[in-house]
């Protein structure tokens, strides 16, 4: 039984989808900080990994004036991922996995840029808010792990929730999240 941490760097962006059409809006960056358990399951290769991570998401969406529009938003993100190691001799070890998360949303915020110049607005979640304040979804990581515990990431967030708070009519808003950084496990 282990623990680590593991941070780095988000690309967020919204999957719009409806009326058999799909659109993702442009990457924003944001960053995420996760601290983990490495709980081995019957063997040496299966390990469970629940956690819990402060994830930025948000997007950034560009019009014909000029006018840019990025969306960033705070959430507490409790993942359980299944995750398989991979030994490479004395090295350490490449390692694959994924599991469900759920999500709260904390803050958001929006900021406008255009030749006018700009502004910043905060929202709430919620019902009432500008988006739904729970969202659901699956991981998918990657990486390679030493055999001193430093850790290189990857990894992929695809939301399931319609993010929309009043259902959003025939348009559904779901994250993405495209990750990679750096951790440590113990």
């Amino acid at each position: 039984m282990g623990f680590g941490i593991k941070a780095g760097v988000n690309f967020p962006k919204y999957n719009f989808s409806g009326d058999n059409s799909s659109f993702e809006t442009k990457s924003s960056t944001n960053f995420h900080v996760t601290a983990f358990l490495d709980a081995p399951i019957a063997t040496d290769w299966f390990y469970i990994q629940p956690g819990v991570s402060l994830q930025g998401k948000g997007a950034k969406f560009v019009d014909n004036d000029n006018l840019e529009w990025t969306q960033n938003t705070m959430w507490i993100e409790v993942p359980v991922n299944a995750v398989a190691k991979f030994p490479v001799q004395n090295a350490g070890s490449f390692f694959i996995g994924a599991g469900p998360y759920v999500a709260f949303g904390i803050s958001g915020k929006n900021k406008y840029d255009s030749n006018w110049g700009s502004a910043q607005t905060e929202f709430d979640f919620g019902k009432d808010g500008t988006l739904k304040g729970t969202d659901f979804g699956l991981n998918f990581i990657g990486g390679f792990q030493l055999t001193n515990g430093l850790m290189i990431h990857g990894g992929y967030g695809l939301g399931l929730t319609d993010l929309t708070p009043d259902g959003g009519g025939d348009a559904k808003q779901t994250n993405r999240v495209w990750t990679v950084g750096l951790g440590f496990a113990l």
